[in-house]
């Protein structure tokens, strides 16, 4: 019996019933057809997407008979059609209404998308679409910092480093994933600015709670980037060029044998900047004889930055063995120039770069319903190699123009140590530093239904870097006494998720187990019994667990209001920067620092979605609150300890941040749509006894968004789309204040901004070519972000995106 039992398991995914096809075609209200809407089947076995092309058709693929509710969107359209599948392939064409009602054989469905879903679950959640943003020359980045809540903090232009503020909580607080793999898995050269929109289907951000399926060590919370899993064949190719010579190239594409299911996956990016923008300052000086500083307005000389990556995936899709099953190839490198350390200096470096590159490994194994209905299996792995190197080794001192620098006799005049950044007492100036890292990151999650009110999920999240650091100019000896660093981490989650009161009431509730093990390895000569000097390891190692634990609640008070709740005891552990230091960024190794600790808590309502005629908007609320122990951050700094290249990650202390954002969003007839946020809260930390504001965090920030489109202009079925956005931020300071002698303060300020830019996108009637023009920062207002380093003013950029859905 057992073993009939055990043959029935294994060949259960092969004994799946038969399976056809959905198709057909788009039209608007006047009978045209449509181009670019999706159409989406949200079922827990066969949910799948389809996107029609240039002449208005749609696939869905492999569908058992049933019945099934279709999502149609296009642009800010949301309907909804019921279909049944009848042992044979299903001809079903859709034509767009101006009401959000459809009608379908005389039965009215009306339902949520995908997005308001998520939305409703009762995390403080954002899901940003990308379909818009793909078409014109918007990054990621820049994407994520028009949404309530997340500000994009970046030092500098293209390519230069870039944290994540989520409430206030930012730096590695934030954890950045994509697909659920952390993002640091895959090194500094595939990032979000390397990530074009087009390659990805939708961005979940959390605040402060963090679901289970993520389980991470999140202790503001997440930001997990769902890569584009559509199973059609398609192509789409984009290329942009604008200021400081900013070139960027993308493509992407999937083909898929309708017979076999065998699909080929592959992807490639390549980004350029001079990033020779404009700056002026305080620091921005001509130092003459002697000594006097001449305020200048001077290019950055010493920043270009180059990326180039690609990802190639073999494997099938929709067979009755695997949802979705891939092996696969992630490559990519960069090219950076450092301009200068932690702050704007008055000596600029030049000479000072970094290279790093990626090769990675990845599986992907996707199956609902395995051996029985409801259990849902996933698994997405990386393994591979991360490459860095430093390369400082040029002892001339430069100044703001660009020319070598002179002393107070006018004579040009080095560095004594040897390279532009001054290293830490005792260590050696020149460096040509190089840190090799095996890394892997593996997530599995398992998940149960019960029925359609109960559901069990365990996750499981593996990373783990084996890093060693060499140093070409020094010697062979000296190399040997150059340590190696190992850092491992496995965080388990544990959540049941049911709903009752005919879904108006859901919730979720979750514990996790964090361990982290990390170890350095230092060579050194100590002395026996004997006096004689013999080569020794110093291991300094440590293994730790936590517990973590938490729950989210919504419930529909009326439909169109809805109570969200959340809560969390969250803990961050320190990152690999944090324990081990990266000469890379100018970061100083600190091996006692401790994991932090916080209690986050949200409350919030979503009213909406309001449909009267015409007019649909919603409005969102959140009230958080987060009590912080053992904070990671940059030091409580005062004017007299500062390291204008050097930082290091200390534990601030205890503190509290709180506060509330909200959201509106409007639209009119699909052509017209407004959104507005703001964010504000205080994050207070103990400092010797007292509570201060953290330092180098604005805590007031409102974004504003208007979109216009025009319908048949120039051409019939093409579309001009207009674009306008603002952003703001209240001034802020990098250092605490100093008492109550408050003079001099002011230099230490980052001023009140507001930046404004402008964009236009042109579809061309078959709709598979937009072009897009783009002005950023209109005005040319100076703009700043971390310790006061100015990001590029006025810039201009245009887009060319190419698409085809069917070969």
């Amino acid at each position: 019996m057992k073993q009939k039992l055990l043959f029935l398991l294994l060949v259960f995914p092969l004994l799946a019933s038969a399976q056809y096809d959905i198709s057909g075609v788009v039209k608007d209200a006047n009978g045209y057809l449509v181009a670019n809407t999706t159409v989406q089947l949200n079922h827990a076995k066969y949910g799948q997407r389809a996107v029609t092309n240039a002449a208005g058709i749609y696939v869905l693929k492999n569908i058992a008979s049933g019945t099934y509710t279709l999502e149609v969107s296009s642009g800010d359209f949301i309907g909804f059609e019921q279909v049944t599948v009848k042992n044979a392939p299903l001809r079903h064409d859709i034509q767009l209404k101006n009401d959000k009602d459809y009608e379908l054989d005389e039965v009215a469905i009306k339902g949520e998308s995908l997005k308001t879903k998520i939305e409703k679950k009762g995390f403080a959640v954002n899901i940003i679409n990308t379909e818009e943003a793909s078409q014109r020359n918007i990054q990621t980045n820049e994407l994520l910092n028009t949404t309530v809540g997340v500000k994009i903090r970046q030092n500098g232009g293209l390519g230069s480093n870039v944290e994540y503020s989520l409430n206030g909580l930012s730096g590695s607080a934030v954890r950045i994933f994509i697909d659920g793999i952390p993002i640091s898995t895959f090194g500094s050269s595939f990032n979000l600015n390397s990530i074009p929109p087009s390659l990805i289907e939708q961005i979940e951000v959390y605040k402060g709670v963090v679901p289970g399926y993520l389980a991470d060590d999140a202790l503001g919370g997440a930001i997990n980037i769902v890569l584009d899993k559509t199973a059609n064949t398609h192509l789409n190719a984009s290329v942009s060029y604008g200021s400081f010579n900013t070139f960027q190239a993308s493509v992407n594409g999937l083909y898929r044998f309708e017979d076999s299911g065998f699909t080929v996956k592959a992807s490639g990016f390549h980004n350029y900047s001079d990033n020779d923008y404009k700056v002026s300052g305080r620091s921005v000086v001509v130092a003459g004889l002697g000594g006097a500083q001449t305020p200048i307005t001077a290019r950055r000389f010493n920043d270009a930055y180059r990326s180039t990556g690609g990802m190639v995936q073999l494997g099938f899709t929709n067979v009755n063995w695997a949802d979705q099953f891939f092996v696969g190839f992630t490559g990519s490198d960069d090219y950076k120039e450092v301009q200068h350390g932690a702050f704007m200096t008055i000596r600029p470096y030049k000479g000072r770069f970094l290279e790093s590159d990626a090769t990675l490994a990845n599986l992907t194994y996707q199956k609902q319903d395995l051996f029985i209905e409801g259990l849902d299996l996933n698994i997405n792995g990386y393994y591979g190699k991360r490459n860095r190197q430093v390369n400082d080794t040029v002892a001339a001192a430069y100044s703001w123009a660009g020319e070598r620098a002179i002393d107070f006799r006018g004579d040009e005049f080095e560095y004594t140590w040897g390279s532009q950044q001054e290293p830490p007492p005792g260590e050696p100036g020149p460096t040509l530093l190089k840190i090799k890292r095996n890394v892997a990151s593996i997530r599995t999650g398992l998940s149960y239904a019960v029925n359609d009110n109960h559901r069990f999920l365990l996750n499981h999240v593996y990373s783990g870097i084996d890093r060693e650091d060499s140093d070409e100019l020094l010697s062979l000896l000296e190399n040997t006494f150059i340590g190696t660093r190992d850092l491992h981490k496995n965080i388990y989650s544990f959540t049941y998720e049911f709903n009752a009161f005919d879904d108006k009431l859901e919730a979720s509730l979750f514990g996790k187990h964090y361990q982290q093990k990390s170890v350095s390895v230092d060579p050194a000569i100590a002395t026996d019994a004997n006096g004689d000097s013999q080569l020794v390891d110093e291991v300094v190692s440590s293994n730790k667990t936590y517990e973590g634990y938490g729950f989210a609640l919504s419930y529909a008070i009326l439909p169109e209001l809805t109570l969200l709740t959340s809560a969390e005891k969250a803990i961050r552990l320190p990152n690999e920067t944090e324990i081990f230091g990266d000469d890379g960024d100018n970061v100083v190794a600190n091996s006692s620092i401790k994991p932090e600790q916080s209690n986050n808590y949200n409350l919030g309502f979503r009213f909406g979605s309001f449909n009267i005629k015409k007019h649909q908007f919603t409005v969102s609320t959140n009230l958080f609150t987060r009590n912080i122990k053992d904070r990671i951050g940059l030091p409580i700094e005062n004017s007299s300890n500062i390291d204008d290249e050097l930082t290091v990650y200390v534990n601030q202390g205890s503190g509290t941040s709180k506060g509330f954002d909200a959201q509106l969003n409007y639209s009119y007839d699909r052509n017209f749509g407004f959104n507005f946020n703001i964010s504000q809260f205080d994050l207070k930390i103990e400092n010797r006894g007292s509570l201060v504001d953290v330092p180098n965090t604005p805590f007031l920030t409102m974004n504003g968004n208007l979109r216009y489109s025009f319908k048949d202009f120039i051409q019939k079925d093409a579309r001009l789309n207009l674009f306008y956005t603002v952003y703001y931020t209240d001034e802020f300071s990098y250092l605490v204040p100093q008492g109550s002698n408050t003079v001099g303060d002011e230099f230490f300020k980052v001023p009140e901004q507001l930046q404004q830019d402008f964009g236009l996108s042109y579809s061309f009637p078959k709709n598979n070519l937009v072009m897009s023009f783009d002005v950023k920062n209109i005005f040319d207002k100076p703009v700043f972000d971390n310790l006061s380093v100015q990001k590029p003013g006025r810039a201009f950029y245009l887009k060319l995106n190419y698409t085809i859905n069917k070969f």
